[in-house]
């Protein structure tokens, strides 16, 4: 179920991060392209909900290191975390970050705003 919209996420969405992009593949893009410029890796995140994508549970603490390779990125964005000494490819949908700078805290909220709301590519 969506939430209610919120306007300054639906704004920066559509005015800055996807605002020329008309196909699936080029909103792929746009999103993976505002992601990459905006976090600053590495940062510290802790799971807000678990995933049957991955196998982190609820409140786990990882260190986010980067992004996937963009082909993964097509359908959903991955970021590549260590856990337990182990480096896994998670969704960035179930991460939030808990030490990060200003700029990637803002993007990570943006991309949760989109998925929550059940957008998709």
């Amino acid at each position: 179920m969506a939430k209610p919209a919120d306007n300054q996420h639906e704004r920066r969405i559509s005015m800055e991060i996807v605002v020329d992009a008309y196909t699936e593949e080029e909103c792929a893009m746009a999103w993976y392209c505002h992601l990459e410029d905006s976090l600053s890796f590495p940062f510290e995140a802790r799971v807000r909900q678990a995933m049957a994508a991955s196998p982190l549970r609820s409140g786990d603490r990882v260190s986010v290191l980067r992004l996937a390779h963009d082909q993964l990125c097509r359908v959903a964005i991955f970021v590549h975390a260590l856990y337990n000494q182990r480096e896994l490819v998670v969704p960035l949908a179930q991460l939030v970050p808990v030490r990060a700078d200003k700029c990637t805290r803002l993007a990570v909220s943006d991309w949760h705003y989109w998925h929550d709301q059940g957008y998709s590519f």
